[in-house]
């Protein structure tokens, strides 16, 4: 009885596409590698380098709010600092994000690309040290339950992409909705990872803006309190010891006296 590892993705640029990983390796307390490293700030938002505080997602550029971002499709080199933005195959910018040059080229783009939706000059911001621009405080990892997407499905009517919900790690082998369950217990992988999971996360209307088009085409949030009564798929946990993990790899449980493991057998 084992959790499975599925795929794995990072989200550079909060807002952006996601990248596809084979594996990863995590460090104690620490984020998803190269996850929410960068966000593009919408209108002046506050946000202080020197002393980083979380802000509501609504201050930069998101899909709840900006479907047409879903259009871009982008991948960050981490060697070179450089984010390359795609419009229908065709690259549209790249910009250096170590550079204030680089910077100024991305910001150009997206002042050019949707000047209706900007309340003020975009700009680019880097995560500090041990800071990143995710939605929740404590959102350092997260897991999205496929099982639980495809009963999605059924109810909707309608396929549903995991990267809606633009999670780190999609997994297999649990009943749909029983990773829920799993909330204040701790995963382990054979490499020594150890995570403890500990929260659901709640969805938005991010979520109904579908990742290929940009269509906002179906009613997520919604249809998740319609039929199951919470707006929630998925869950965050942190890295209690580090460790890493690939695709194909198992994640288990640990033990304990009072919990019964949510697993189905494969």
């Amino acid at each position: 009885m084992s959790i499975r590892i599925v795929s794995l993705q990072r989200y550079p640029v909060k807002g952006l596409s996601p990248e596809a990983l084979n594996e990863v390796t995590l460090a104690k307390g620490d984020y998803f590698p190269g996850d929410r490293l960068f966000a593009i700030e919408n209108g002046p938002a506050g946000f202080d380098p020197e002393n980083p505080q979380h802000q509501p997602k609504i201050k930069f550029l998101m899909l709840m709010r900006n479907e047409v971002l879903a259009r871009l499709k982008t991948r960050y080199l981490d060697r070179i600092t450089t984010l390359f933005i795609e419009e229908g195959g065709r690259e549209v910018a790249r910009g250096d994000l170590s550079t204030r040059e680089g910077r100024l080229a991305i910001e150009a783009f997206f002042r050019r690309y949707m000047p209706k939706e900007l309340r003020g000059p975009p700009k680019v911001l880097a995560a500090p040290e041990g800071f990143r621009f995710t939605d929740s405080r404590r959102g350092f990892v997260s897991l999205i339950n496929l099982a639980s997407v495809q009963a999605l499905e059924s109810v909707v009517g309608a396929p549903v992409d995991p990267l809606r919900f633009r999670g780190n790690i999609h997994i297999e082998g649990l009943e749909p909705w029983t990773e829920f369950d799993l909330v204040g217990r701790v995963l382990t992988a054979p490499s020594g990872l150890r995570l403890k999971v500990t929260k659901r996360i709640e969805r938005c209307a991010a979520t109904n803006v579908d990742p290929d088009t940009g269509i906002r085409d179906l009613q997520i949030p919604k249809t998740l309190m319609q039929a199951y009564g919470h707006f929630d798929c998925g869950i965050y946990a942190e890295v209690m010891s580090g460790g890493g993990i690939a695709i194909g790899d198992s994640l288990e449980a640990e033990q304990d006296a009072q919990a019964q493991l949510p697993f189905v057998l494969s």
